[in-house]
């Protein structure tokens, strides 16, 4: 990594949906003079908004924000191409004397930034064939046959998500192990902090279900109309982000608005669960209170945790 920095330090602000990662996220970079850098695999994506709870101009409080609305809703999400981008990022704010400020809920994404990770190549007609099967039998299916294969991957991929569960049994064919054993241990790349954003269940439930309300207020099913105009049904991956999936189902008339509402707070709470347990897994995130109440004890103690960093 590159020394240029007068604190080469990285931040990761960590944690399941609605525990209040972003607004940590830019008072930290106010704090410390850097900048954020999304680590939401769904705001990677131009005009998805609203159901991805990205942070308005206003929000953002002029804090600078990279990797934010640079795929079409066309394009399938790769890792190993947020690997690079999220990697050239961190390398230019670090060599500016900007400290980064990694933010976001999706594991994978998150440690394809910071850590040493490399991800197998691809087998076109392995690839092909498990796709097909995708189509004739559906993700559950696929979900139940890795859950025998990899217990641990079944965990982390939801059975809907048809692509990661692909990904995952193509991976396992190719070089014969485990999804999951292509994960190395934790070996960073850049001196990292992580702070996960710890919210007690009850309340991030609720949290989760006033989101998923201000959502439906704000607008979301007019973002996703006009996003389908653009082929968001067409869109490997955007196309089954929460709140999205939902409610292109309902306007093809697979259930009411009011059934798509209920599923994605439903679906966003199994979700959160997921995350939460994807990042508890790692020794190295410090874990601080995000309740309701503690904003500015919990912006006092990261600020502590990255003081101790830089010093040590």
């Amino acid at each position: 990594m590159t020394t240029a920095s007068p604190t080469p330090l990285v931040i990761a602000v960590v944690g399941p949906t609605a525990a209040g990662k972003s607004d940590l996220g830019v008072s930290l970079a106010r704090t410390f003079g850097g900048e954020v850098v999304n680590a939401d695999s769904m705001q990677l994506y131009r005009g998805m908004d609203i159901g991805t709870a990205k942070l308005t101009p206003e929000e953002r409080g002029g804090i600078p924000h990279h990797l934010l609305d640079i795929w079409d809703v066309t394009e399938t999400a790769s890792v190993a191409e947020y690997q690079k981008l999220a990697r050239a990022e961190i390398d230019r704010l670090l060599a500016e004397g900007s400290v980064p400020v990694l933010v976001g809920g999706s594991g994978l994404y998150v440690r394809g930034a910071i850590d040493n990770l490399e991800f197998p190549g691809t087998d076109p007609v392995v690839r092909e064939r498990l796709e097909e099967e995708l189509v004739l039998r559906g993700p559950g299916a696929l979900h139940a046959r890795l859950a025998v294969a990899d217990p641990e991957a079944a965990r982390a991929i939801l059975p809907s998500n048809g692509r990661r569960i692909v990904r995952a049994l193509e991976v396992i064919e190719i070089t014969g192990q485990p999804f999951t054993a292509n994960l190395p241990g934790h070996d960073s790349v850049y001196d990292t902090v992580q702070i996960g954003v710890d919210v007690a269940r009850p309340e991030l439930d609720q949290r989760i279900a006033r989101r998923v309300d201000r959502m439906w207020e704000a607008g979301l099913v007019d973002e996703v109309r006009a996003l389908e105009a653009q082929g968001l049904r067409e869109g490997r991956t955007a196309a089954r982000a929460l709140g999205y999936q939902q409610v292109l189902a309902a306007l093809a008339g697979a259930c009411t608005e009011g059934e798509a509402r209920a599923e994605t707070v439903r679906a966003t709470k199994r979700f959160a669960r997921r995350q939460d347990s994807w990042f508890r897994r790692d020794p190295r995130v410090r874990w601080l209170s995000g309740a309701a109440g503690d904003r500015a004890e919990l912006l006092a103690r990261a600020q502590a945790l990255v003081e101790r960093a830089i010093t040590a």
